[in-house]
């Protein structure tokens, strides 16, 4: 199966974050029976809409309650933590499931970090692109199509920078004073830590049987670093749709072969929502666009909402605007129609495996969802 699953462990709107654990571990299960590959969870941070704030712990549970498939990250945020604790948290999970814990790696937290600090600073949006660490504003650009793939214009992150979860961020996730080294230099201590090849010994973890992925929305550093290091490399068509291609061309341009892989090896990623026919999957899918402009505002994600309730808001153009980038790139529809779309989008990326992230407001439809599209994508 070239499918696996990312899961957020979703708080539904009148849920519990008890709910939402038990749920996740249940979907694992089954996905496991469904014949997917692997199961990462994510890791956020004030969202009200999200049970997934420590990754390590989830993988642990979810490891446990399953026997075959991967399990792993995606991604362990190296700007909240240092390269020695991630290792070891880990190489604990991998010491009781030994050759099934998949540790991915993002620089999302360093990089908020960062828009903070600038923030802070009174620095402008449009002149931290002069310093090393800030990337310039997206060009204005029109949506596209490549090869059957829609690529939206890029969104404009640069707005977000104000918001307090952004200073939240540095003062609560880090101990005070605490700075962050460079994502290229933490990526080499978790290698080395792995190998026992840093003067300091990491136990557990010290010869943890880990695959270390990076994950990346840009072409930026985590793309070069995955290649440079000849790491696997999962790129964000979910979250970043419009730079996907940008991303994995920068790391298989920037590939060198390691003891890890002799040639490139990419997971892409997508939100879809599957169901008996297009209509009831478009009516599943309907509370997508209210919880993209809850994390788009930079308040955190809300509680996941109803169809219901999502068809009781008013929208305004800028909250249209807010979200059509992701709304547009979502896969929604019957078992063959999601099916062909993320077969175009592991075409066109030349994607060796898809990561497939599904919510809706009701458990059993998420996995009835996750079961459809794996029977689909098995047919030939």
């Amino acid at each position: 199966m070239t499918l696996s699953i990312l899961d957020l462990a979703p708080v539904v709107s009148g849920g519990t974050v008890a709910r939402a654990l038990r749920d996740t571990i249940d979907l694992a299960r089954r996905a496991e029976d469904f014949g997917y590959r692997r199961y990462w969870l994510a890791e956020h941070h004030f969202a009200p809409g999200v049970a997934s704030s420590a990754p390590a712990v989830l993988i642990a549970l979810v490891a446990a309650a399953t026997s075959t498939i991967r399990v792993g990250s995606g991604a362990v945020q190296l700007g909240h933590q240092t390269p020695l604790s991630v290792v070891e948290q880990f190489g604990l999970i991998d010491a009781l499931h030994p050759g099934r814990v998949d540790l991915g790696i993002g620089r999302s937290g360093q990089r908020r970090a960062e828009l903070t600090a600038e923030a802070r600073a009174g620095v402008p949006p449009q002149s931290r692109a002069a310093g090393k660490s800030a990337a310039p504003p997206p060009e204005p650009r029109a949506a596209e199509v490549v090869d059957g793939l829609l690529i939206p214009p890029p969104f404009d992150y640069s707005r977000l920078a104000q918001h307090p979860h952004l200073a939240h961020a540095v003062t609560l996730l880090q101990q005070p004073g605490a700075r962050t080294p460079d994502f290229a230099d933490q990526i080499d201590d978790v290698l080395a830590f792995l190998a026992g090849a840093h003067e300091v010994r990491a136990v557990p973890g010290e010869g943890a049987d880990l695959q270390v992925w990076i994950l990346g929305s840009s072409g930026g550093q985590s793309a070069q670093v995955a290649g440079e290091r000849g790491l696997p490399f999962a790129a964000n068509y979910h979250v970043s749709p419009s730079s996907v291609l940008e991303a994995v061309t920068a790391y298989r341009e920037a590939f060198k072969p390691s003891d890890t892989l002799a040639e490139p090896y990419v997971m892409v990623s997508a939100d879809a929502v599957v169901a008996g026919d297009e209509a009831r999957a478009r009516e599943l899918a309907k509370g997508y666009g209210l919880w993209v402009r809850s994390i788009r505002t930079g308040a955190g994600a809300i509680p996941y909402p109803s169809p219901a309730e999502a068809d009781a808001h008013v929208w305004t153009d800028d909250d249209r605007a807010l979200v059509q980038d992701r709304i547009d790139t979502r896969f929604v529809g019957s078992p063959r129609q999601v099916a062909e779309g993320l077969r175009v989008l592991r075409r066109v990326t030349g994607a060796d495996e898809l990561l497939v992230t599904t919510i809706t407001h009701d458990h059993e439809d998420r996995v009835r969802s996750y079961e459809l599209l794996a029977d689909a994508w098995n047919r030939p």
